[in-house]
């Protein structure tokens, strides 16, 4: 792998995921589980077309992974939402069914920006971004009522861009903007894909944010 330029900002496509109540398994179980994560994740990043030649190494996060996907015209950011993220949520759910007693639930934030590259790993403030949508107590309550395997949230940047735009099999008003957070005192804001409430009723489209 090319070494991304010494103290360069370099963009990256940023997708990260964590797995639900992790810290209540075994050791033991975490085994497991942790192998059928990394196998379903890169599975899922395949389908997008996002092979190791696109992206960095996954990063391992204890009980979750990140991903920075480098850019390429082939592997636009659409494909993370309309064919990634279904993908990975049809294995999870697939997996769940038949093995009932290693279920995996997972949190999943998009973001994307600048990110810096040091001997240690990758840093910045758009990695901490999607670090802070990822473990919101918004995103963990919405998959907490959720009877699906993953819940997304992508920031707003991504949704100004990609989502509000309508593109193939990415559907605006099934994402709700529920999550708020701040870092070096900037609030930003976060889009929750949701496609029901606990009622089973279809949700309201989103009210748009005065900008």
């Amino acid at each position: 792998m090319r070494r991304p330029p010494r103290h360069e900002p370099c963009h990256r496509a940023i997708m990260a995921v964590d797995v639900e109540a992790s810290t209540t398994r075994r050791n033991p179980d975490k085994i497991t589980l942790r192998a059928a994560l990394y196998e379903m994740f890169e599975a899922a990043l395949h389908t997008g077309g996002i092979t190791r030649r696109r992206r960095d190494p996954l990063v391992n996060c204890g009980d979750g992974i990140l991903t920075l996907i480098r850019p390429s015209d082939r592997v636009p950011k659409t494909l993370l939402l309309n064919r990634v993220i279904p993908t990975l949520d049809r294995m999870l759910a697939e997996h769940n069914a038949h093995h009932p007693g290693q279920c995996l639930r997972l949190r999943a934030a998009v973001h994307a920006g600048e990110v810096h590259y040091d001997s240690h790993g990758c840093f910045g403030e758009a990695v901490d971004l999607t670090f802070r949508l990822l473990d919101s107590p918004e995103l963990k309550t919405a998959l907490s009522r959720s009877s699906t395997p993953l819940t997304l949230v992508v920031s707003d940047s991504i949704y100004q861009s990609i989502v509000r735009h309508g593109y193939d099999r990415i559907e605006q008003h099934h994402f709700r903007q529920l999550v708020h957070v701040t870092i070096a005192d900037r609030r930003h804001h976060g889009w929750i894909h949701v496609l029901r409430d606990d009622d089973g009723k279809p949700l309201p489209r989103p009210t748009p944010v005065n900008r």
